[in-house]
């Protein structure tokens, strides 16, 4: 995973713009806010762990196939560079977990005579109800 991570981060294009929201004239003086922009196709990933990135990265992935994280959370940009690299890192770290196996699951023949009874009592109870005649 490091290997990986290492790769992107090298890959990854920062710009700094300015924030949105609370903060006054700091945040209308102060680029603070960071657009870190990774192309994933230059990863060179496995192709399972490709596919379960782009499922993750959703619409922060682009047409160009780069994962754009937009980070203003902060009001420094060490701050906000530290978390958006650490977005991209829970990004990449998730995508390399192979998801479980789901295992079919059995029921045995006592399971279906009992189910079978609760539909059977369930219809019949729905059937009992209808029309009153005053």
């Amino acid at each position: 995973m490091g290997a990986i991570l290492d790769r992107a981060l090298a890959l990854a294009e920062e710009s700094f713009i300015a924030a949105s929201g609370p903060g006054g004239q700091n945040v209308n003086k102060v680029a603070t806010a960071v657009k870190l922009r990774v192309n994933i196709y230059r990863l060179e990933l496995e192709p399972r762990i490709f596919a379960r990135l782009k499922e993750l990265a959703g619409s922060r992935l682009n047409s160009k196939g780069e994962i754009v994280i937009d980070a203003r959370r902060f009001r420094t940009q060490e701050a906000n560079r530290a978390d958006a690299r650490e977005r991209l890192a829970e990004m990449i770290e998730a995508s390399l977990k192979e998801p479980k196996k789901r295992a079919k699951t059995r029921v045995n023949r006592l399971g279906k005579v009992k189910r079978l009874k609760a539909k059977k009592e369930h219809g019949q109870k729905k059937a009992s109800r209808g029309r009153v005649d005053w």
